[in-house]
């Protein structure tokens, strides 16, 4: 089973490419982010074309996250427990929740489609609170670990964060200034490692960024960052053969500013059943 994410950075700007790319590269499991859109205005009829089925969840023309599928997707929903919400101004718990989370089952694996808070400055309450988002989505891939070892867990997407320095090529990104870098944001990210997850792209991909700034000719220049990640449980990690990071689709027409990261899992039993399209 071939599986990625890709934040797609709206789309229906980018529909025919998703597409095109997935059909291409045989994708059969993809989690999207920064779709831009609400499900009734998810453009579903170039997905279904071509064999896959959808789990779209957005609630404006903000954040938002999906998966499109070649196989049944169970167990959906559109939240972890105790996932923190935000409103500008507003402090306090009850906040209202933003589309950005999604989890899925297909074929036993449990996958996550996830869209992490910016930050936007180390000084701003969204900084809080993206911190508090990854905390309580470490807490409960915990949780979830701690009730079922053997689950076969991969939490997929923006994370927001480049977690080491080679993972950082954007000069306008100042250690002591700048999101992103942030120790606590590094701790952060860690500390899923410390929960039982593992990157499970960079040991078979040792270099490479995911996101390049539109501005100032960034990806000519390779002024990148890897912050897009798969991070998998054992039992996901033991699955996986292989793994990609495909930049040529930061390339070409009205691309979107991140590319997809792809891995290989080896299902025991696996059958190739999927839907031909021709």
């Amino acid at each position: 089973m071939r599986i990625a994410t890709w934040n797609v950075n709206s789309i229906r700007a980018r529909v025919d490419r998703t597409v095109d790319w997935m059909v291409r590269e045989d994708i059969d499991v993809l989690a999207m982010q920064e779709i831009k859109c609400k499900p009734e205005q998810f453009p579903r009829e170039q997905f279904e074309e071509a064999g896959y089925e959808l789990a779209v969840h957005g609630l404006n023309q903000w954040n938002g996250v999906a998966f499109a599928s070649r196989l049944p997707m169970t167990d959906v929903v559109t939240s972890f427990p105790g996932m923190p919400g935000f409103l500008k101004g507003q402090e306090g718990p009850d906040q209202p929740l933003e589309a950005r989370a999604l989890g899925v089952t297909v074929d036993d694996l449990r996958l996550w489609s996830l869209y992490v808070p910016n930050g936007r400055a180390l000084d701003d309450a969204h900084f809080i609170y993206k911190l508090d988002w990854l905390a309580t989505l470490e807490a409960h891939a915990r949780d979830e670990l701690a009730r079922n070892p053997h689950l076969a867990l991969a939490l997929m997407g923006d994370f927001n964060v480049a977690p080491t320095d080679a993972d950082m090529g954007d000069p306008s990104f100042v250690p002591g200034l700048s999101t992103h870098i942030s120790p606590p944001e590094r701790a952060a990210f860690a500390a899923f490692e410390a929960a039982g997850l593992t990157d499970v792209v960079r040991p078979l991909v040792p270099e490479g960024y995911t996101f390049w700034d539109y501005k100032a000719l960034r990806f000519p220049r390779n002024e990148g960052m890897r912050i897009d990640f798969i991070l998998g449980s054992p039992a996901f990690a033991d699955l996986v053969t292989d793994a990609s990071i495909h930049r040529d689709e930061r390339k070409g027409d009205a691309p979107s500013d991140h590319v997809p990261v792809v891995v290989d899992v080896e299902i025991e039993g696996e059958d190739d059943d999927r839907p031909m399209i021709f």
